[in-house]
């Protein structure tokens, strides 16, 4: 349940502060909320990454558990690069 909430929270920032759009994520500019928003959208990738490594470090889940969850999080991190690229190439 903690990777799926890390999965909920990771397009949220996207959401809130950049109005739905990817483009802020790659921008130099700075400020106070997409600065927040940047931080939020890596801190929730990290834990995607680091829970379920975690849970394994501490022999709650198997290592078959472990990898299909990081499987899930590579198949999750394809989608969202091919949201981000179906975005730059908007004009159809």
């Amino acid at each position: 349940m903690l990777s799926a909430l890390m999965y909920v929270l990771v397009p949220m920032p996207c959401l809130f502060f950049g109005g739905g759009s990817t483009q802020f994520l790659m921008s130099r500019d700075g400020g106070g909320w997409i600065d927040a928003a940047k931080f939020l959208t890596g801190a929730s990738a990290v834990g995607s990454i680091a829970i379920p490594i975690i849970l394994k470090h501490a022999h709650m889940i198997e290592t078959g558990a472990m990898l299909i969850e990081l499987v899930s999080f590579f198949i999750f991190i394809c989608t969202v690069l091919c949201f981000h690229q179906a975005n730059l190439d908007d004009d159809w």
